[in-house]
């Protein structure tokens, strides 16, 4: 999927601080995490999608799910989550807000039993971005502009080398973030970001999942 447009001047920046939390986000603390393991590297970028209830955008939903506040009454999709306890990192709404839940520092619980070049328990050294969206429409351009800045702003942060999606790292039991996520799109911009802030030598650059 390639949307030919015009990339233009990033419009937010973001800066992690010393424990993790992105300046510049929505901070909203989810009890759902853990510690990973000391001298974990944090390597890998995974995106997905999320709706809740599915297709439908806007509400509450999402981040009450995170934060083990969802009203499972409140849609009959909802009572098969009531078991689960997720987070992820970071949600990126429709209109391009970013939502934090769970310091980068830390383990969200995101993506569930995975794997990444034989490495298993992606968790463990992988930071989760989720995208408000499915897999069966077109992400908002005000997602990727703020995806592609908050990815330049973890890569200052965090030795990232790979940005892969969640159906690559549990094909067969996850689909996102589906067919309509642009990756060339997304590469595109995150590099102009890198560009733009021409901190000295750059850093080794991202291998991104194209398609």
């Amino acid at each position: 999927m390639h949307r030919n447009k015009t990339l233009g001047q990033p419009s937010t920046q973001f800066r992690i601080d010393a424990a993790g939390w992105a300046i510049g986000a929505e901070h909203l603390p989810s009890p759902n995490f853990d510690a990973r393991a000391e001298g974990t590297e944090i390597a890998l970028l995974v995106i997905h999608n999320i709706s809740l209830p599915p297709s439908q955008f806007g509400g509450p939903y999402i981040a009450d799910l995170f934060l083990n506040k969802l009203d499972y009454d409140a849609d009959p999709y909802f009572d098969q989550l009531r078991p689960l306890r997720v987070s992820a990192h970071f949600l990126i709404r429709r209109d391009g807000a970013v939502m934090q839940f769970v310091s980068a520092h830390d383990r969200a619980w995101h993506a569930g039993v995975s794997s990444f070049c034989g490495q298993e328990r992606c968790n463990d050294f992988s930071i989760g971005i989720e995208l408000e969206g499915t897999d069966f429409a077109a992400f908002a351009d005000a997602q990727y502009s703020a995806l592609a800045a908050l990815t330049a702003a973890l890569k200052v942060a965090y030795p990232l080398m790979h940005v892969t999606g969640h159906e690559d790292i549990a094909p067969g039991r996850k689909t996102d973030p589906g067919p309509f996520f642009d990756w060339a799109e997304y590469q595109a911009r995150y590099r102009l970001q890198q560009k733009q802030a021409n901190t000295g030598e750059p850093a080794p650059d991202l291998a991104f999942r194209v398609m």
